[in-house]
């Protein structure tokens, strides 16, 4: 990370401004130039404390126990941090480790399987993924200079990389371990990737032009509390962008969401197994016979982000604009309708 981006960074909980403690640097190629990054360090606020580990600013609520070794090593005063978040804090810790820690294993496993050099994001190439990107958001290439950009659950980060070259800066937050690939792949400065949590992120209110959040809404507690959760974040004039999946009339469809309710509640390296053995074979043959060139991997990402998620929530069109409608947003309108799910975009009131 860049000193620089504690001017936007803020405590998931409290909202804080953050301090910055730095404890080593070191140099990250990007554009082909040699740049000095922070590579470990400690951010705090009143309350809580977090760390900067390989780049990364860790920034979920339960951070100083999930990276309790780092700290506990590298902070004099870890022991008063934890010990007071422990007790002023226990209601939330309890909510946000039952709620994260599934979520977490699974998309950790299913970016973990993607490969940079050979596969490809939802059947497109990194040339897609930011045509489909300026699609939902209603922008072009020329329209993204120099605006700033939250990308909420920004996955393997390629698409990051694409919109950075277009002159925008863009915040890649992740909560899932999958946010170290995306930081040690990206050669782009105005990519920045941060470790945070959807329904409490660790940014300013106010602050973006776009907000965009891709098929991540659908996989958390509550759809419509995560938006309300993600909205203030969004400068006055400017637009919250977000992908849901919809209902659908399909009988295979509706028997996939059937039996995931009881495969998505199986330990996460067992579904993988299981999926392996079953679903992917059949997807396999169904796919060739269809002409579709996925590749295994591929098709294994696709299979675990729809039967391993612990939730996966579909929505009418009609129900997602009135989260816009009720939050004062203009202008709301679908970008994308698809046959798995649409895009839909709004503006803040300025």
């Amino acid at each position: 990370m860049f000193a620089s981006l504690t001017d936007i960074l803020r405590c998931p909980v409290t909202k804080e401004k953050l301090t910055l403690e730095v404890l080593s640097t070191g140099q990250k190629t990007y554009e082909g130039v040699s740049t000095e990054i922070i590579f470990n360090g400690i951010l705090r606020s009143k309350d809580f404390i977090y760390p900067v580990i390989d780049g990364i600013p860790r920034l979920i609520v339960e951070a100083f126990r999930d990276y309790r070794d780092f700290l506990k090593l590298h902070a004099k005063d870890f022991n008063t941090y934890e010990a007071s978040i422990e007790k002023n804090y226990a209601g939330l810790l309890k909510f946000v480790t039952k709620k994260n820690a599934r979520t977490k294993k699974s998309f950790s496993q299913e970016w973990g399987l993607f490969n940079y050099e050979e596969d490809k994001v939802w059947d497109a190439d990194t040339e897609g993924m930011l045509q489909r990107f300026l699609q939902e958001n209603d922008e072009s290439k020329e329209s993204l200079k120099g605006k700033l950009i939250l990308d909420a659950g920004c996955g393997n980060g390629l698409l990051n990389q694409r919109i950075a070259a277009c002159g925008a800066t863009i915040i890649g937050m992740d909560f899932s371990q999958s946010i170290l690939r995306a930081f040690q792949k990206n050669d782009q400065k105005n990519a920045i990737f941060i470790q945070g949590d959807v329904q409490f992120p660790p940014v300013a209110f106010e602050a973006f032009d776009i907000v965009h959040s891709s098929g991540v809404l659908i996989c958390t507690t509550n759809s419509e509390l995560t938006f309300s959760c993600l909205e203030p974040c969004v400068k006055p004039g400017g637009k919250i962008s977000v992908w849901l999946y919809h209902p659908r009339k399909d009988f295979i469809h509706n028997c996939f969401n059937f039996l995931r309710e009881y495969t998505s509640k199986l330990p996460i390296k067992l579904q993988y197994y299981l999926y392996t053995l079953t679903i992917l074979p059949i997807s396999f043959v169904i796919k060739r016979l269809k002409g579709n060139k996925q590749n295994r991997r591929e098709m294994m990402i696709d299979i675990l982000d729809w039967f391993s998620p612990e939730f996966r929530w579909e929505h009418e069109h009609d129900e997602a604009a009135a989260w816009y409608y009720k939050r004062n947003y203009r202008d709301v309108k679908v970008t994308t309708n698809e046959m798995f799910g649409f895009n839909i975009i709004g503006y803040k009131q300025s």
